[in-house]
């Protein structure tokens, strides 16, 4: 999976930071310390951690994921990544 999207709460922003979904690479989940989470009322789970998005860009950074766009969505910040993949025919 080459992209990762990352968010917190513009009022959280020393965490927790949300770093996927129910469908998110397990390994890469492992290594940022996730927890997986379903909030009650929803039919689906996340992964979040207790650190900044800063911490967690820079562990993303570390095995090879770059940021491609950044933006707030109301009270929301969201980080998209993105990691290159060798494809061979």
């Amino acid at each position: 999976m080459p992209y990762i999207l990352i968010s917190t709460q513009i009022r959280l922003e020393t965490g927790p930071t949300m770093v996927g979904d129910e469908y998110s690479d397990p390994s890469i989940m492992n290594y940022l310390g996730a927890r997986k989470t379903t909030m009650l009322g929803n039919n689906f789970s996340e992964y979040h951690v207790d650190e900044p998005p800063r911490l967690v860009l820079d562990k993303l950074d570390k095995i090879g994921f770059r940021v491609v766009s950044m933006t707030g969505v109301g009270q929301t910040l969201v980080w998209c990544l993105y990691k290159e993949t060798s494809n061979t025919l």
